[in-house]
């Protein structure tokens, strides 16, 4: 059960930089009411050394979450590197929820498709029920109460 004492550790994927998709998963899972999650991504970090040093901090990131969120909108601007970053999750056994670019524009690699367990579009609902249903197998069903009044 997710609680403030057992959050769901989340990496979001990145190219080193906290582009505005980044910054936006995260204002979604901050709205999010009794939602706790810790942030296991750090683009911040970035290694010297080079492309095997990088990867290796990647990896070091993955490891310690229980799911991965890959944001579609950053293949454009780095394909290998989310790639890796998707392949990695799937090799280390961490669910992978890809993310559609904001505003559902433009097609989705084949690729990440492929290697997503789920798909989402940005809405905070549904990223927080893939989150739990994905890093906790936890039952989402969730009721809408619609009010109607009667003349």
């Amino acid at each position: 059960m997710v609680s403030q004492h057992n959050p769901i550790r989340v990496f979001v994927s990145h190219l080193w930089d906290g582009d505005d998709d980044y910054h936006r998963v995260f204002e979604f899972l901050e709205s999010a009411r009794n939602f706790y999650y810790a942030n296991c991504s750090k683009p911040d970090r970035r290694p010297a050394g080079g492309k095997e040093a990088e990867r290796e901090e990647l990896r070091a990131q993955i490891a310690a979450s229980e799911a991965v969120i890959l944001l579609a909108s950053q293949y454009r601007r780095g394909s290998e590197l989310l790639e890796f970053q998707g392949n990695f999750a799937k090799a280390a056994d961490k669910p992978v929820i890809l993310l559609q670019s904001f505003g559902g524009t433009g097609p989705i690699a084949k690729h990440l498709i492929a290697i997503a367990d789920e798909t989402v579009d940005w809405d905070e609902r549904a990223l927080i029920d893939a989150l739990r249903r994905q890093a906790r197998h936890e039952e989402t069903t969730r009721f809408d109460t619609i009010e109607f009044k009667l003349d």
